[in-house]
Order: structure tokens, then C-alpha cells, then sequence
């Protein structure tokens, strides 16, 4: 149940954010040419927090995924990568400090490394 209230908050934000970049801050995206960086941001933000409201619902429904420490580990990871792909790019579109553009690629392992876990977790409760 922990991740469908994680998944609910990070879509809220999701939303939030993509409408903001599409209104609040248009132009000055715009102005510095960094639509495409938000948009990204906002994309990898809301299709990771659905993979999380999936595994969410399919830990809550069937016992086995809800042990599964691989899955639990997919989840927390696609989280973190939220926090520090998306995280990094929101700031370094809007003209936050340089020294956020190593923590991008962070939360993009993080991201691979959920997908992998949700893997070896789905095979590991194979029949």
C-alpha cells in the first residue's frame, strides 16, 4: 500500500510540475531553450511514478510480490531516480547551480537499476 500513497504523491507533483513549465514558466523556458529539459524531466517523472502506482497495486494484491525484497527495491529506486533525474533537470532548467548536471545521470542508473530489480524480482517468483 506504501507505494500506491508514493505513487499518488508523485503524480500529483508530475502534474504539477508539467502544468507549471506549461504556463508559469513558458516563456522563460523558452527564452533559455530549456523546454526540452523540463519536458524530459516531466516525461521520466510521470512514467516512473505509473510504473511505481503498478507495482504499487501488484504488491497489494498478490502476497508474493508484497515479500519480494527485489520488488520493494524497484519501487524505492524508481523514486529515487525521480528525485535526482527529474529533480536535477527541474533545476537546471529553470537556471539552478551547474553543479547539479552529475546528479542527472544518478537518477538515470537509478531508474535502469529499478527496471533490472523488477526483473530479477518477476523471475525469481516465477512458477
Amino acid at each position: 500500500m506504501q507505494f500506491i500513497v508514493l505513487a499518488a504523491s508523485i503524480m500529483f507533483f508530475g502534474v504539477v510540475l508539467g502544468a507549471f513549465g506549461a504556463h508559469a514558466l513558458r516563456d522563460s523556458l523558452a527564452a533559455t531553450g530549456s523546454t526540452s529539459a523540463w519536458e524530459t524531466a516531466v516525461l521520466y517523472h510521470m512514467v516512473h511514478g505509473l510504473a511505481v502506482a503498478t507495482l504499487g497495486v501488484w504488491r497489494a494484491v498478490w502476497p508474493p510480490a508484497r515479500r519480494s525484497r527485489l520488488l520493494f527495491a524497484a519501487g524505492f529506486s524508481w523514486a529515487v531516480g525521480i528525485l535526482f533525474f527529474s529533480g536535477s533537470l527541474y533545476i537546471l532548467a529553470t537556471g539552478g547551480p551547474r553543479a547539479f548536471g552529475p546528479v542527472t545521470p544518478i537518477g538515470g542508473g537509478c531508474f535502469i537499476a529499478g527496471w533490472i530489480l523488477l526483473g530479477l524480482g518477476a523471475w525469481r517468483m516465477r512458477p
